[in-house]
């Protein structure tokens, strides 16, 4: 039995222990949801919505404590955690919204009867969760699937297994029939056992390297649905006003110490005094973020990286683009006195120079510096991911062009790249995703539509050719 841990990457303290599931125990969790599927489907959408409403309940009443937990193990600070829970709970209207709009039951009258279109979850969906939003980026799967009819197997993140435990806890409170809801632990092992497994759909938020793998694993598979929520390589554009530009690049470069799929990782510039006034600006705003622990006092900007493979990662991404010539302007490095979890915000010159084309999920901002705005707009383009982009700017014309010259799913003007609403969609193209955005476009990958021609009675139709 292999036992994996989780650790606070602040202290190294042990978090949460346990077994990782095996192939069986992931057959056993799929089977269960299979006996479970058909009744929890046949239930009238009222009580499932009931069922969402009574785990939001359950989160509300242990909130503190569980935005405690998120911080504990991923080492995000307080206040990021609470906005965690605080999301989590807001999902479950959210999805009802989404799941009456967009695959509810609309009719038609005919001549002959009725046209009626429905929906019908696809059965039971495997959902792959991430390590930076433990509780929200998985829950924006599960509720609407749950809301839709499906039955789930959840296997948190290897490094969050302690968050994924506290929201099966949750679904056990609001009673849900036993299967409807299951939990796997267990790293790469236990999720290709339960990709490999009998599903009908795989819902996943991660990189983008694990969902091409996943692409593969599934290409002979067509009746699995898979949604895929992957990273960026994301642009932000900055035209003018130095100082308030200043505070949407950090914002959108390092909060959450870097680790959004939607932080910004490319900074693109105006060559001479604009871009340089900007530059500067955002040098010494970097300069003065705070980094600490999530139970420090005072208030903080940054906690750690969520673990010493995370940091060594990215440590030797940044090795790299020095390699290659890459001026560092603030460098990436350890706080002092500070685990080796804990960095600082970076900030490289890349103009010029031909840098890998990869999400460094860390706060590393590389900055390329441009002739104009059409050579602004191509190198935001110039990538295979489409997640997210931004453009800072005044200028009215300049935003028409970006908005329409920019090719990403999430793109913003004068605000932070990271900025994203549940009532909307979220989700990229090309190396970002599969076309199938989440947040509230997650109903439509959580059920299939069912298109009909009724007629109550039995009339002959008249049939062509006859002799």
């Amino acid at each position: 039995m292999d036992i994996f841990r989780s650790l606070d990457p602040a202290t190294s303290e042990t978090i949460w222990e346990g077994p990782e599931a095996t192939r069986a125990e992931c057959d056993a969790a799929i089977a269960a949801a299979r006996a479970a599927l058909p009744a929890w489907r046949a239930l009238p959408v009222e009580d499932r919505i009931a069922a969402a409403r009574r785990f939001a309940a359950a989160l509300e009443a242990g909130r503190e404590e569980f935005a405690r937990l998120i911080s504990r193990e991923t080492g995000k600070l307080l206040w990021e955690s609470r906005a965690e829970l605080g999301s989590m709970i807001a999902k479950v209207d959210i999805s009802i919204r989404a799941y009456a709009e967009r695959t509810g039951t609309r009719e038609a009258e005919m001549p002959f009867g009725r046209a009626i279109l429905r929906h019908r979850g696809h059965g039971v969906m495997a959902v792959l969760g991430p390590y930076n939003f433990p509780g929200h980026l998985p829950n924006g799967h599960i509720v609407p699937a749950l809301l839709a009819g499906n039955a789930i197997v959840f296997k948190p993140s290897e490094i969050a297994p302690a968050t994924g435990a506290a929201m099966a806890a949750a679904w056990e409170q609001a009673g849900l029939p036993a299967g409807v809801f299951n939990i796997v632990q267990g790293g790469r092992a236990t999720g290709e056992a339960l990709v490999a497994g009998d599903i009908d759909g795989l819902l996943f938020t991660g990189s983008a390297g694990a969902g091409a793998a996943l692409r593969r694993a599934l290409v002979d598979r067509p009746h699995v649905i898979l949604a895929l929520e992957l990273g960026g390589n994301n642009p932000l554009i900055a035209w003018d006003r130095p100082e308030a530009a200043a505070s949407i690049i950090v914002q959108s470069a390092f909060v959450t110490t870097g680790q959004r799929c939607s932080c910004a990782r490319r900074l693109i510039l105006p060559q001479g005094a604009a871009g340089d006034a900007i530059l500067d600006a955002v040098d010494a705003l970097a300069g003065r973020l705070r980094i600490a622990a999530w139970d420090a006092p005072g208030e903080a900007f940054m906690g750690p990286l969520v673990s010493q493979a995370a940091a060594d990662g990215a440590r030797q991404a940044v090795a790299a683009l020095e390699r290659l010539g890459a001026r560092a302007i603030r460098r990436f490095a350890t706080v002092e006195g500070r685990p080796t979890t804990f960095v600082a915000p970076a900030i490289y010159d890349v103009t010029g120079l031909s840098v890998p084309d990869a999400e460094i999920f860390a706060p590393v901002l590389q900055v390329t510096r441009v002739a104009d705005f059409d050579a602004a707009i191509a190198a935001a383009n110039r990538t295979a991911f489409g997640l997210a982009a931004g453009l800072i700017s005044e200028d009215p014309a300049l935003w028409d062009r970006f908005v329409e010259g920019s090719r990403a799913g999430v793109v913003n003007r004068n605000r932070p790249t990271t900025g994203a609403a549940g009532n909307m969609p979220f989700g990229g193209l090309g190396a970002s995703g599969n076309h199938r955005p989440s947040a509230y476009y997650a109903a439509d990958y959580c059920a299939y539509p069912i298109a009909s021609f009724e007629a109550d009675g039995v009339e002959a139709v008249e049939v062509p050719g006859l002799d």
